[in-house]
C-alpha cells in the first residue's frame, strides 16, 4: 500500500493540508505574541480563549451539517471563507493599512470555518479509504503534518516579526490554491438521504449528538485517548513549570541548558523524531496486530512521559522523550484507524466532531494538574500523571473485543460494496 494507491480525495487532502499547515504554522503560533503586544497579556489571553471556544462550538455544527448535506460543499464553502478571512487579514497588516482588531476578527472567522470543515474533512478520509489502507494513510498524513509544522514554525520564528505582511500574502495564496484543489479535484464522498418532514436543525442536532454520546464503545475509546494525550500536554505545562523551578543548569554538548531551555529542546526533539521515526516504523510494525501495536505504543508513551515528569537529569530527559515519541508514532496510525471504524457511515462527521473534544478535555486535565501541583510533591504528581496514562491503556485493553466487532463489521460492509460495484 503506497501513496499512489489512495483515492484522489486522500491525495489532495494530504497535499492541501501540508500547504495550509506549512504556511499557517509560520503565523498562528506567534499570534499570541502579536495580540499581547497591542492589547496586553490579559486581554490577549481572553481573546485567544474566546477564539478557541468559538471553534469548539462551531465544530458540532460542522459535524451535523456534513452528515446531513454532504462533505464537499461544506468543505468548499469553508475554504472560500478562510481565503476571504486571510485576504482581509493580509490587507489589515499591509504597509498602507493596519488594524489589530480586524486581524483578530479574521482569526476568529478562520477558526469558525475550520470548525465547520474539520469533521467533514475527517469523515471524507474515512468515506474513501478501505480499512486495510488506514494505518498507512494516517501514518503519511501524520508525517506530512509534522514535517510542515516543523519547517513552518522555524521559518515563522525567523520572519514573523519583520515580514508578517509577506507571510500573510503566502497564506492567502496558499488558501486560494486549496480552494482550487477542493473545487476541481475533490470528489463528493457522501450522499445523505434527504429526510422528509425533518424537525428543526436544533432538534435534529440534539437527537444526533445524543445518539453519539450513548455509544458506550466510542465514549470509552475517547476517554482513553484523553487520558493518554493529557500526558503529552503536560510537557509545556506542568512539566515545563517543574523543570523551570527544579532543574539546575546542565551542559549538553556545546550548550548550557536550564529548565526553561530544556522544555524548548524537548519539544523540538519530539517534532524532529516524529518525522524521522515515521519513515520506518510503519513498515517495521506492519506485521504485528493492531492490538499489540496500540498497546505497545501507548505503554512506551506513558513510560516516556512518566519518567520526564519526574527526572531532572538532562540525558534521561532526552532519552525518555525519544521513548515517548516512538510510542506516539507507533500508536497514532492504529488509533486513528480504530476511530475510523467506530462510527456508522451516516454519522461519521458527528462522531468526529465529538472526538475533536479530546484535545480540549486533555487540556482540562493538564490545567488541574498545574493547580494541584502547588500542594503535592513531584513524586506524587508523577504517580498521578502515570496513573492517568495507565488507566487509558487499561481502557484500550478491555474494549478490544468490541473494537474488533466494529472493525469486522466495517470490513464485511466494504467487501459487500466491492461485490456490488463489481457486479
Amino acid at each position: 500500500m503506497s501513496f499512489k494507491d489512495f483515492h484522489i480525495n486522500i491525495k489532495i487532502r494530504i497535499i492541501e493540508t501540508f500547504i495550509s499547515k506549512f504556511i499557517g504554522s509560520m503565523i498562528f503560533p506567534f499570534m499570541a505574541i502579536y495580540l499581547s503586544s497591542y492589547y496586553g497579556v490579559k486581554t490577549a489571553g481572553i481573546l485567544l480563549f474566546l477564539n478557541v471556544l468559538m471553534g469548539i462550538v462551531i465544530n458540532f455544527f460542522g459535524g451535523y451539517f456534513s452528515d446531513n448535506y454532504g462533505r464537499k460543499k461544506l468543505i468548499l464553502y469553508a475554504e472560500i471563507g478562510r481565503f476571504i478571512a486571510f485576504l482581509v487579514m493580509m490587507l489589515s497588516n499591509s504597509p498602507w493599512f493596519e488594524s489589530v482588531f480586524t486581524t483578530f476578527l479574521m482569526m476568529t472567522l478562520n477558526t469558525i470555518f475550520m470548525g465547520l470543515s474539520g469533521p467533514a474533512n475527517q469523515a471524507m478520509l474515512i468515506d474513501v479509504s478501505k480499512p486495510e489502507q488506514r494505518r498507512v494513510m494516517y501514518s503519511i498524513t501524520y508525517w506530512a503534518n509534522n514535517l510542515s509544522i516543523a519547517f513552518g514554525a522555524i521559518l515563522g520564528a525567523l520572519f514573523f516579526e519583520h515580514y508578517l505582511f509577506e507571510l500573510l500574502i503566502g497564506l492567502t495564496v496558499g488558501a486560494l490554491v486549496v480552494v482550487i484543489l477542493v473545487l476541481f479535484f475533490i470528489e463528493e464522498s457522501y450522499f445523505p438521504v434527504k429526510k422528509e418532514n425533518a424537525a428543526s436543525h436544533v432538534t435534529e442536532m440534539v437527537k444526533t449528538y445524543s445518539l453519539v454520546f450513548k455509544d458506550k464503545l466510542f465514549i470509552l475509546f475517547m476517554i482513553a485517548g484523553v487520558f493518554i494525550l493529557s500526558m503529552e500536554i503536560q510537557l509545556p505545562n506542568y512539566i515545563g513549570i517543574r523543570l523551570s523551578k527544579e532543574m539546575s543548569t546542565q551542559t549538553f554538548l556545546f550548550w548550557k541548558l536550564d529548565g526553561v531551555n530544556m522544555v524548548g529542546f524537548l519539544l523540538t526533539e519530539n517534532t524532529i523524531l516524529v518525522v524521522l521515526f515515521l519513515l520506518f516504523t510503519t513498515s517495521l510494525f506492519k506485521r504485528y496486530s493492531d492490538k499489540n501495536v496500540l498497546l505497545l505504543g501507548s505503554i512506551l508513551f506513558v513510560i516516556g512521559y512518566g519518567v520526564v515528569s519526574f527526572t531532572n537529569h538532562i540525558w534521561l530527559l532526552f532519552v525518555f522523550i525519544a521513548v515517548a515519541t516512538l510510542g506516539e508514532v507507533v500508536k497514532l496510525p492504529v488509533l486513528h484507524s480504530y476511530m475510523a471504524s467506530i462510527p456508522p457511515a451516516e454519522a461519521r462527521s458527528s462522531y468526529m466532531a465529538v472526538n475533536n473534544m479530546t484535545l480540549n478535555l486533555a487540556q482540562i486535565i493538564t490545567s488541574i494538574s498545574v493547580t494541584i501541583s502547588a500542594y503535592l510533591s513531584t513524586f506524587v504528581m508523577s504517580i498521578f500523571i502515570i496513573s492517568i496514562g495507565f488507566v487509558g491503556v487499561a481502557i484500550y485493553y478491555f474494549i478490544f473485543a468490541e473494537l474488533y466487532k466494529r472493525v469486522d463489521k466495517e470490513q464485511k460492509v466494504s467487501i459487500v460494496n466491492k461485490q456490488i460495484i463489481a457486479s
